[in-house]
């Protein structure tokens, strides 16, 4: 049984290249098929040029170590350098890398490389935001699996980049007992027997299903589109001395209906999570481009 490793993780940028591999590899067959067909009509076989990234505005930086491998899978004969660091923030007209070797081969990976870097940045970008909003507070900010089919590792990737921690990766790697499971078995009575090192959480709609929760001491208890009053008056009832005792203390999340404008509200009432869909479900790009120099 796999141990909820991401969960609340610390802020590490690794990527596995395994995975980063078999997603750029997935992408390049979408992309190019049976192949380049204007490029290998219009462009000669052994002309080699050189390009750049370049940001078109100003944002934080992620995916760089991606789009290398885009290019590299596509031709191992082309060189990338960075000239930005993951987590960096760069401006509008910064260099992000310079990218050499055979023409096919850089226009052929050009779109894929662009898609994921713009995504990733842009996954990061928002990531940022948030946590640059609650910096006085303790609270973490974390994703969910609100995620682009196919893309969890890298956009969860980019969530770290941002300074945000993830919440699990997948179903495998802790138990959330939500709503659904609540009223699938008619009610939450008992804890199911949890394996060696998987943590337990249970979602709460309101007060009274979060006293109750409260009482099966689980790891987390997630407070689901509470109104602000609702989550002030969860935060003093865990705070209360009959729950202090708890070793480790049941800690609080928020979910549902944060943004830029409550979030601070809600960091303050002293919840230690509150999980964001938004970081990874809804992502406008950022405008990055490939010049030819």
């Amino acid at each position: 049984m796999p141990s909820n490793k991401h969960f609340l993780s610390e802020k590490k940028f690794g990527l596995d290249p395994e995975k980063v591999d078999r997603i750029v590899r997935q992408a390049l067959i979408e992309d190019i098929g049976r192949g380049d067909i204007t490029t290998a009509l219009t462009i000669p076989k052994d002309k080699k040029v050189e390009a750049v990234f370049l940001a078109k505005e100003e944002f934080v930086a992620c995916g760089l170590q991606v789009a290398e491998r885009v290019f590299k899978i596509a031709d191992q004969g082309i060189v990338f350098r960075p000239l930005a660091r993951e987590g960096q923030k760069v401006k509008n007209g910064k260099v992000l890398a310079r990218i050499s070797g055979h023409a096919a081969g850089i226009l052929a990976a050009e779109r894929v490389a662009l898609n994921l870097l713009s995504m990733l940045s842009a996954v990061a970008t928002k990531t940022r935001q948030y946590v640059r909003k609650i910096e006085p507070c303790k609270t973490k900010i974390t994703d969910t699996r609100k995620t682009l089919p196919g893309l969890r590792e890298l956009q969860k990737y980019a969530v770290r980049v941002g300074g945000g921690y993830n919440h699990r990766m997948g179903l495998d790697e802790m138990i959330l007992i939500k709503d659904n499971h609540i009223k699938v078995t008619d009610g939450l009575d008992r804890l199911p027997s949890v394996p060696k090192g998987l943590k337990i959480e249970i979602e709460a709609q309101n007060l009274e299903e979060f006293r109750h929760a409260l009482r099966f001491k689980p790891d987390v208890i997630m407070l689901d589109n509470m109104s602000l009053a609702d989550i002030k008056k969860a935060v003093k009832i865990r705070n209360n001395t009959e729950f202090k005792s708890h070793h480790p203390p049941t800690k609080l999340e928020v979910s549902g209906g944060v943004d830029l404008k409550n979030i601070e509200r809600i960091a303050s009432c002293g919840v230690e999570i509150i999980s964001i869909g938004d970081l990874t479900h809804s992502i406008d790009s950022v405008d990055v481009s490939l010049e030819v120099i």
